[in-house]
């Protein structure tokens, strides 16, 4: 005996995909978007376009490839140099500072800490480097992260002598943070070399004598 026609259900008769179905679909609509992105990384013909952010960056990485040997050897070029993403520290007065408050300027900027020896070791490297490229278009940036003790880097750099480097710190260290999630630290030291754009052109894992002839020479194509 059939049914009431009132007791049937209205949606009985209307066509549903099969769930295999909706999972091709879905996974149809996902591939497709992952080839705009892609796409839109590379542009057509499968191009690298460089980010419009960072105009001229790869073209002035592509220079300081060669000169990565030495003292520098460790030194990564960016293949494809981007935007860093914003970072905050704080100045010696604890003021606020930020990196792109540089921008205008080729800037190495380093993080140290006084518990990390190769640290230690650079640091008068960095200073004389201030001292001898330090200028409008140029600045070393270096950004002590303790997080204790806070007294000890200040007492450090004046017992080395330091007298070209301006004090930068984040006891947060939150900016190392940002930089590992961004791929760009595991360790300390880390310095990154960032153009006048805010944008990365290479990154040294690890300590270099960066006063020397080869640091000065990728130093020099990096500003000029």
């Amino acid at each position: 005996m059939s049914e009431p026609v009132s007791q049937r259900d209205p949606d009985r008769n209307v066509h549903r995909p099969s769930a295999n179905r909706r999972l091709v679909i879905t996974a149809g609509v996902i591939a497709a978007a992952v080839l705009a992105v892609l796409y839109a990384m590379k542009g057509p013909g499968g191009k690298e376009v460089e980010s419009a952010a960072c105009p001229g960056a790869r073209a002035r990485a592509a220079v300081l490839a060669p000169l990565a040997h030495g003292e520098v050897a460790a030194f990564s070029v960016s293949t494809q140099p981007r935007p860093l993403p914003e970072l905050k520290f704080a100045a010696a007065d604890g003021a606020p500072a930020r990196l792109s408050d540089f921008k205008g300027k080729t800037t190495l900027l380093n993080l140290w800490a006084t518990w990390c020896v190769p640290c230690r070791q650079e640091m008068p490297a960095l200073d004389r480097l201030q001292g001898k490229l330090g200028s409008r278009d140029f600045t070393v940036v270096a950004v002590n992260i303790d997080t204790a003790k806070l007294d000890r880097p200040k007492a450090f750099l004046n017992e080395i002598g330091v007298k070209n480097l301006s004090f930068y710190a984040d006891n947060t260290a939150d900016i190392f943070q940002t930089l590992k999630a961004d791929g760009k630290a595991l360790g300390l030291p880390t310095t990154i070399l960032v153009d006048e754009n805010g944008c990365d052109l290479g990154v040294m894992a690890g300590p270099a004598q960066w006063d020397s002839p080869d640091a000065l020479a990728l130093l020099s194509a990096a500003k000029s």
